[in-house]
């Protein structure tokens, strides 16, 4: 292996330990839940999803996981306050 290739590789080693290092700034990820897929997406510090739990309350149970999935690396959503009608 070439020794540049080498350091990049050292290099991503020690990045992959410091995730601080790391912001997301937006995301949008497909998630096959219990009853059918959704679409979430974050960008602009917010949550989104599509399906109707997260319409009315601003939180679900997909939006929830994600950043427990990306070990924190994205912020967790706001929790259930209805949406304004």
């Amino acid at each position: 292996m070439q020794s540049s290739l080498i350091s990049k590789v050292q290099k991503a080693q020690q990045y992959a330990t410091e995730p601080e290092r790391v912001r997301v700034e937006s995301l949008r990820v497909s998630f096959d839940g219990d009853n059918s897929s959704h679409v979430i997406t974050y960008a602009d510090g917010r949550w989104d999803c599509d399906c109707e739990f997260f319409q009315v309350w601003r939180t679900c149970s997909h939006t929830m996981a994600l950043p427990k999935l990306m070990s924190d690396m994205v912020p967790a959503p706001a929790t259930g306050q209805p949406a304004a009608s």
